[in-house]
């Protein structure tokens, strides 16, 4: 018999897009800004995840809280001021980005 954090860990499989994301865990968004910031959503939502809930079983509020907030960095906000990615990371005085920082 299949317990409940396996049934929520194979729904979290089968989704893909921020939007399957968000619909999922029943966070109304705007269109426009998913569409402009949901690789930067997503990575946000990792990000946290990956700080606060690396030695804990899936759970489905936890997860929703973290959406959440990775969703409302985005609203009022723009990529280039939320820094997720590297190339957005410039240090002082060089906008110099490493291959080798990429794939960290």
């Amino acid at each position: 018999m299949a317990c409940a954090n396996d049934t929520f860990a194979d729904d979290l499989a089968e989704l893909s897009s921020a939007e399957e994301f968000l619909d999922y865990f029943g966070i109304d968004f705007a269109v426009p800004v998913v569409q402009v910031n949901r690789l930067h959503i997503l990575q946000r939502f990792h990000d946290y995840l990956a700080k606060q809930e690396a030695d804990k079983a899936p759970d489905y509020s936890a997860y929703r809280h973290w959406l959440a907030r990775a969703y409302g960095d985005f609203v009022g906000s723009s990529a280039q001021a939320e820094k997720v990615f590297a190339v957005f990371q410039k240090v002082e005085g060089s906008s110099f980005v490493p291959l080798s920082s990429l794939t960290d």
